[in-house]
């Protein structure tokens, strides 16, 4: 005979699955939104991106994938800009992304090892 609180737990986790998933669509979503605006205004303005821009940029290339695979052409790279400064942004940025979307993977697979480790 099961026990009442280990079905109410496993319920709650699959329960959780369909907020995963929503939780990532809304993600998604917004970051293609995101990269829309900033292609759009990087479009309309004139003036050379800058460090700022190049930070920007960089951070949200990794999450031009969606966009590229569906065939829509999104601005990952400002030719049009200052340099040095820019390149100096857009790696900072590009590192920053990989820094904390690896450091997020690491830790829950941490999490989950210790997890498993723990119901042995």
């Amino acid at each position: 005979m099961s026990n009442p609180n280990s079905d109410q737990l496993a319920a709650r986790r699959w329960m959780r699955i369909p907020a995963r998933v929503l939780a990532i669509i809304v993600a998604a979503v917004t970051v293609a939104w995101t990269l829309n605006q900033i292609s759009r205004s990087m479009a309309q303005n004139a003036r050379p991106a800058g460090f700022r821009r190049g930070v920007l940029q960089g951070a949200l290339m990794p999450m031009a994938l969606p966009n590229l695979l569906f065939g829509k052409d999104v601005a990952i790279y400002s030719e049009n800009n200052t340099g040095v400064g820019y390149k100096l942004g857009y790696t900072a940025g590009v590192n920053g992304c990989g820094a904390v979307f690896f450091g997020l993977f690491f830790w829950r697979l941490r999490r989950l090892r210790k997890w498993a480790g723990d119901r042995r």
